[in-house]
């Protein structure tokens, strides 16, 4: 971790801000109930406990165990269904499958090549209807693009401007007839 955010989240609450807006607006309107959400590099939880609140299991991880820890302090005061999980996303793996998938501001930490077979390995865990949705450098955007194409399964872009990319994956009955369209830049 090249800056140090367990002091970081150690010594300051709510280090980081609010939720990012983007997010906000796409759970705002997302109508599973009840889904299951894994947000990548997680810190103290602005984002997974927001996306708690709105009745959704959320799974947490981040290399802070300060982080982890103050998220689940949280939770644990609202009552909310949140699992943390102190871990290097480089190696980690998460259990079971996910409806959403969260990545905000986190990918761009590693150097490309990890930061690149993070993303193909997590993604996953995702449902073959579910949602990835990513904040980053808008230079990374492109590096993305490439490694969805070689995952398994269709995407298709829900939300794509500068520093976002929300995506969802097809369901698999659109897999079976033959359609897998390459995600446009």
């Amino acid at each position: 971790m090249a800056y140090d955010y367990d002091a970081l989240y150690r010594t300051t609450p709510d280090a980081l801000g609010a939720p990012t807006r983007a997010f906000c607006e796409f759970f705002e309107t997302y109508s599973k109930p009840s889904a299951r959400i894994l947000d990548v590099g997680c810190g103290q939880g602005r984002d997974a406990l927001f996306i708690a609140r709105l009745g959704h299991l959320v799974t947490g991880v981040d290399l802070s165990s300060s982080g982890i820890a103050c998220l689940l302090k949280q939770a644990a005061r609202e009552g909310l269904s949140v699992e943390g999980d102190v871990a290097d996303i480089a190696s980690y793996d998460p259990c079971g499958m996910f409806d959403v998938i969260v990545f905000d501001r986190t990918l761009h930490m590693l150097e490309r090549t990890p930061r690149m077979k993070v993303l193909a390995r997590l993604t996953e865990k995702l449902a073959k209807d579910g949602f990835l949705l990513i904040a980053d450098e808008p230079s990374n955007l492109p590096d993305f693009h490439d490694v969805l194409n070689i995952t398994s399964g269709a995407w298709s872009i829900v939300r794509e401007e500068k520093g976002l990319l929300f995506l969802r994956r097809e369901p698999e009955a659109q897999w079976l007839a033959g359609q897998w369209p390459q995600i446009s830049r």
